[in-house]
């Protein structure tokens, strides 16, 4: 295209996105006309991208990080012919594709979920470090972000990791138009203010008016060669440009346009110009699904070991057997031990350093990618990326993520290191699965089961040695149990997980001296729950106790709730778990203390048996 049909494209889009939100009369088309001439040059010019085949291993990757800005990225698809006419006039409508902010789920043109701003960039970040690293196919990616989201912490945490790793296929594109949700945003139209914050980061900027079509084509042609550097284009903008009534007026966020055939009118009218974007170059995908023969670590029965050390080398095992693993790790790989898996496989291994955000972010963007991330760090630190997690739920991302050093069993390091709500954080996200093993062999087994699942998986791993078991044959399914106590005789159930495991079976042992036969399940699947063998349990012990080295609310007592919430009659339950804010003791003395050690269980079962002696 030249200029002027770069100008009148650009108009179609505003255009396009008007209709849109005033049909839905909802949406932000102020916020997509800013950034219409970006859009338009890019799609015109830069892009390369076949629609009827999105996993093309040689698109370039778009990622729109101010996903409000949707009508304009579904007026782009309409122009591509990728959406219809009529399909883009469905916006915000039931069940329609078109959502108010992009999403994988329904259209596989976008490559993550966008909406909570500041993620747009982590996520480019990790396909871009895919595309450099793994795919290594030359493909782009370029972020579109808003200038309000450059106050998000996150990006700065995924400027400095691109900068890092001399990410020159990636380009970001700021619509920088002034204004915020409620006003004006910090730096304004100051574009050298966000150019020294990219430089600081090894970042090469180009400053542009982004409504000048001819200097944004120059811009873009310049990112594609840097020579080792990421690109900002920091392009000023006007909100709402090009319609009189909204053009650079603040109060104007997130509604339809006033007068939209007023607007239209203004603009030019309505056009239904047809843009040819750039086919990819060929290219095909590197990486395999299996590559080996899978060789796990074997734990013998009665032999100690730590949770965590079985999942570095089950890990790094499967690393061996599946060329699709990556793993990822918040320079705790030491502690985690994902150092083992760098060890064995240092191509498939990414040091995120500690910015846990940038961590869930680029295991998104790889898994985006075909790729299978496992992302670690403590369990507790895991909770500064929760957005992140929630937002990778919304894309339907396939991501691992292990925390370890959970509960207060790691000890002396005290409460600002304990995970103690980690289980209730992914409990309630949307698709996941949960899983806490309490051996090493159950633990190197459901490492190899995460990577078959879909959604988010989540594996809780101890710092301390534990005794084996479990035989290396044992299988465990996700969504089972393993019952490890049981008799005809036995009076109320213990349900544990983890570390709690061995202690409930300390008590069953305690118990039984004294004559009160137990029961104690293994509830390893926190997520999925066995609801059977809970039903069962509760239909022929009359009670359940339950352990666990978490907080009460949302972790493993919430979960053995659910199996009852079906209508039948709730058993008679005790809960056990940490209610008080711990301090540095040892690990034993930080069960006792949490009242979830074998002597408190065995102390809580002996009323429970003896009221239901006396009913």
């Amino acid at each position: 295209m030249n200029t002027r049909q770069l100008v009148d494209f650009a108009q179609q889009l505003r255009v396009d996105s008007v209709r849109a939100a005033d049909t839905a009369n909802s949406g932000h088309p102020t916020s997509s006309m800013s950034a219409a001439d970006l859009v338009a040059v890019l799609f015109a010019h830069h892009l390369r991208y076949d629609f009827e085949r999105p996993r093309h291993p040689g698109n370039d990757r778009l990622i729109l990080s101010k996903g409000h800005a949707s009508p304009l990225l579904y007026a782009a698809y309409k122009a591509a012919g990728a959406v219809s006419e009529s399909e883009l006039l469905t916006f915000r409508r039931e069940g329609s594709r078109l959502e108010g902010h992009p999403s994988p789920r329904r259209l596989p043109w976008v490559e993550t979920a966008t909406g909570s701003l500041g993620q747009g960039l982590p996520v480019g970040v990790g396909v871009a470090l895919a595309g450099k690293r793994l795919d290594r196919t030359g493909y782009r990616v370029w972020v579109l972000c808003g200038d309000s989201e450059l106050a998000e912490g996150s990006v700065w945490e995924a400027a400095e990791h691109a900068g890092y790793e001399h990410l020159d296929n990636l380009t970001v594109i700021v619509d920088v138009n002034r204004l915020g949700q409620r006003g004006p945003t910090r730096h304004g139209h100051d574009l050298d203010a966000y150019a020294r914050r990219f430089q600081a980061f090894g970042w090469h900027t180009v400053e542009v008016d982004g409504h000048d079509v001819d200097a944004v084509d120059r811009a873009y042609a310049e990112a594609a060669s840097t020579g080792g550097q990421p690109t900002a284009i920091l392009a000023r903008t006007l909100k709402g440009k090009g319609v009189a009534a909204v053009q650079d007026r603040e109060g104007l966020h997130g509604k339809p346009l006033p007068d939209a055939e007023e607007a239209i009118a203004e603009l030019g009218g309505v056009r239904d110009h047809h843009v040819d974007v750039r086919p990819p170059p060929a290219a095909r995908m590197l990486h395999a699904v299996s590559s080996g023969h899978l060789d796990l670590p074997r734990f013998e029965i009665g032999e100690e070991a730590a949770t965590r050390d079985a999942f570095g080398q089950a890990l790094a095992a499967l690393g061996g057997a599946r060329g699709d693993v990556v793993a990822l790790d918040g320079e705790v790989g030491d502690s985690t031990r994902a150092e083992l898996f760098a060890k064995e496989h240092p191509d498939r291994y990414f040091e995120c350093y500690i910015a846990e955000q940038q961590l869930v972010g680029a295991a998104v963007g790889m898994a985006a990618r075909g790729w299978v991330p496992y992302a670690t760090t403590f369990a507790a630190f895991l909770t500064r990326a929760h957005d992140f997690v929630r937002m990778a739920a919304v894309s339907g991302s396939g991501i691992n993520l292990v925390g370890s050093h959970a509960g207060v069993a790691i000890g002396q390091d005290g409460p600002s290191q304990m995970g103690l709500e980690d289980l209730a954080m992914f409990r309630a996200l949307y698709g996941t699965t949960v899983l806490y093993p309490c051996d090493a062999n159950q633990t190197a087994k459901l490492v190899v089961a995460m990577a078959g699942l879909e959604g988010i998986r989540y594996l809780r791993t101890s710092r301390g040695d534990s005794p084996v078991i479990y035989s290396p044959t044992e299988e465990f399914p996700v969504g089972g149990s393993k019952v490890l106590r049981a008799s005809s005789d036995d009076r109320l159930t213990i349900v544990a997980a983890g570390v709690t495991v061995h202690e409930a079976l300390a008590a069953a042992d305690a118990l039984d001296g004294e004559g009160i036969q137990v029961r104690v399940i293994d509830l390893y699947s926190v997520k999925p729950v066995d609801c059977a063998t809970l039903r069962e349990a509760a239909e022929e012990t009359g009670c359940l106790v339950t352990v666990e080295d978490h907080r009460e609310e949302g972790g493993l007592g919430d979960a053995v709730l659910d199996a009852f919430t079906d209508g039948r009659p709730v058993p008679r339950l005790a809960r056990l778990a940490v209610r008080t804010m711990p301090g540095s003791a040892s690990p034993a003395e930080q069960l006792r203390a949490a009242g979830i050690d074998a002597q408190s269980i065995a102390a809580a079962a002996r009323p429970l048996v003896e009221t239901a002696v006396v009913r």
